[in-house]
């Protein structure tokens, strides 16, 4: 089928973070609920309650803290490894209504689908109800799904049917009247269009562009020679052209990072040490998943960037490898070796982190003439038993020193953090 007769489908789960806590916690529902970043800084996922209190994305803990007790507002911690579980049993469920070359997982709560031959002999919006219908019942999670010509129209529609209640979390723009379409793009900020960020927003409103619709209105030609070739694709999108098709292969990964914000300052070599522990740990983690190997570490320290009362320190060293390797062992003992190196007395560290680059497959890396191989296949074997115990007595129960010990001085604030239900020390119980 012509590239440009295409009908594509995107599935946004409602709130995800929020929703996700309210299947496990029923009595949520209702309730005003936001879910922090690290460390409890700033409020990532809001409920449509809290979303109704005025409470902003990105809005630090500590600005709203009187409508949090005014209102009794619920805050909790983000629990990454429970959202990620469930955005796995999301995607899951909607490759059941696709092939796998008809979906793109495009973040941990939203995917496209492609939809082009199911027009024929279904009536796509009661499928898209179909789905929403099984994601409700098996997951609980509620969510929307727009519709469109292109991934942008797509995206729009989605957004109109968060905004609409009576499309019942569907919208079709396909089969949508024109004049509908209008109405509902006239009354949509530009901003929201996919892609157009606040430059472009303010660019665009001072070229009379205020309105989806202004957008769609204006010429595509001067769309491209205002701003780029990246706006003159989106323009020709919301005309309903495709210009951007699925991708089903991840961007190969140039560089691995690990780093989090500790819960208070730092002040020891030694928490350093096992900090930069753990993040190699999480690091290597990844590497092994995506099968690479690590050529170049990078380990970095920071103290607070917006305490203005102390100078801003920020010191990074590097170190080439002689052999690419997938080793948590050689990593860690490299990278706490840096340390030593980026360590200053007096100095309140209030981060630290590794950064994995020089990246390469590990199927088809070559060794060295050299190498002894016998080295190279116990290091596989002692990763290989090593993920074993994690994935079956969970990623704490066996790590390097005192890196997966509780209650260390550089641990994340996570005072509100909900127990992972996927485990089986956390099930819930029914009495």
């Amino acid at each position: 089928m012509n590239r440009k007769h295409r009908i594509y489908a995107l599935v946004d789960i409602n709130n995800c973070y929020v929703s996700c806590e309210r299947v496990f916690r029923p009595s949520l529902n209702g309730r005003p609920v936001i879910v922090l970043s690290n460390n409890d800084g700033c409020a990532v996922a809001r409920s449509q309650e809290a979303k109704d209190l005025g409470i902003k994305m990105g809005v630090p803990l500590f600005q709203i803290k009187d409508i949090v007790e005014k209102h009794q507002v619920i805050v909790l911690s983000s629990n990454y490894a429970l959202y990620a579980e469930m955005s796995r049993r999301f995607m899951k469920i909607l490759s059941d209504f696709v092939t796998p070359q008809e979906q793109e997982i495009y973040s941990i709560d939203e995917c496209f689908l492609d939809l082009t031959a199911y027009a024929a002999n279904y009536d796509l919006t009661e499928y898209a109800l179909q789905i929403l219908q099984r994601l409700l019942k098996w997951l609980g999670l509620p969510a929307c799904i727009g519709i469109g010509r292109s991934k942008t129209e797509a995206k729009i529609a989605n957004h109109i049917a968060k905004k609409n209640a009576y499309l019942n979390g569907v919208c079709n723009l396909v089969s949508m009247d024109p004049c509908s379409t209008e109405a509902l793009y006239s009354r949509i900020d530009v901003s929201e269009i996919w892609g157009v960020g606040r430059k472009h927003t303010k660019k665009l409103n001072g070229l009379g562009i205020h309105s989806v619709l202004d957008f769609v209105m204006a010429s595509p030609l001067m769309i491209k020679d205002q701003f780029s070739i990246v706006m003159h694709r989106t323009i020709l999108e919301l005309h309903g052209l495709s210009c951007i098709e699925l991708e089903h292969t991840p961007e190969a990964k140039k560089q691995i990072i690990a780093s989090r914000s500790f819960g208070q300052r730092v002040y020891h070599i030694d928490d350093l040490k096992e900090a930069m522990t753990f993040y190699v740990q999480d690091a290597v983690h990844r590497l092994r998943d995506d099968g690479l190997l690590c050529g170049c570490l990078i380990g970095f320290v920071q103290s607070n960037p917006f305490d203005t009362s102390k100078p801003f320190y920020n010191k990074s060293l590097s170190l080439p490898l002689p052999e690419p390797t997938d080793n948590v062992l050689v990593l860690s003992k490299l990278a706490t070796a840096m340390i030593d190196g980026l360590f200053t007395k007096d100095i309140a560290y209030k981060k630290c982190g590794v950064i994995l680059t020089c990246l390469e497959p590990k199927s088809s890396h070559s060794f060295d003439i050299f190498t002894d191989m016998k080295t190279i296949a116990l290091s596989d074997s002692l990763m290989d038993s090593l993920e074993a115990i994690h994935t079956k007595y969970g990623k704490k129960k066996l790590g390097l020193g005192a890196s997966m010990l509780p209650n260390r001085a550089w641990n994340m604030s996570r005072d509100r953090l909900t127990q992972n239900y996927f485990q089986w020390d956390q099930l819930l119980v029914v009495n």
